[in-house]
């Protein structure tokens, strides 16, 4: 393409643009809007947050923790944790990944695997992962420990949830 062609090109695209902006300057200029300063119509709207947050605290459906928990398979569980291999090492002396090695989890101290830096969130819990924790952080591991480093959304299905805490107490 020579320069004269480019010069083509370019003053089209330099007259479009201007041909736009004065369309708008003029038209800016014909057309004065006016806003009223009370609705005509007002339209009155129920709120309805405080339904969806009583709806969202309302206790769960279906069976108990601790039925699914007796229920509960680990080969189950090994399935479901593969969601979590990307992520965790499984194996008794593995070492961490982007998360820590979860073997052996339930009954152990909070944020107290070896060479892993855990969040201040989860440093913060103290105390020892119980079945019941684990439950509450897999469901939704933001809301369990807020500012953690988890980036997993959480196990929706109790089901789930219990299979995979049964795979990681080895029993």
């Amino acid at each position: 393409m020579d320069s004269f062609q480019f010069n083509k090109y370019a003053g089209a695209v330099l007259a479009s643009v201007l041909l736009v902006y004065l369309v708008n300057m003029f038209g800016d200029a014909a057309i004065h809007p006016n806003n009223p300063d009370k609705i005509a119509f007002p339209v009155e709207v129920a709120e309805e947050a405080p339904a969806k947050a009583a709806k969202a605290d309302a206790a769960p459906e279906g069976p108990s923790f601790a039925s699914l928990m007796a229920a509960a398979d680990t080969g189950a569980g090994a399935k479901v944790s593969k969601k979590c291999a990307a992520c965790h090492s499984f194996a008794e002396g593995g070492k961490n990944k982007v998360g820590p090695n979860l073997f052996n989890i339930v009954g152990r101290d909070k944020a107290a695997a070896a060479g892993y830096s855990y969040s201040a969130a989860l440093k913060a819990l103290g105390g020892k992962w119980t079945v019941e924790d684990l439950n509450a952080f897999l469901t939704k591991p933001k809301v369990f420990a807020k500012g953690n480093k988890m980036s997993f959304p959480g196990l929706k299905k109790g089901k789930d949830r219990a299979n995979v805490i049964k795979f990681l107490s080895g029993s």
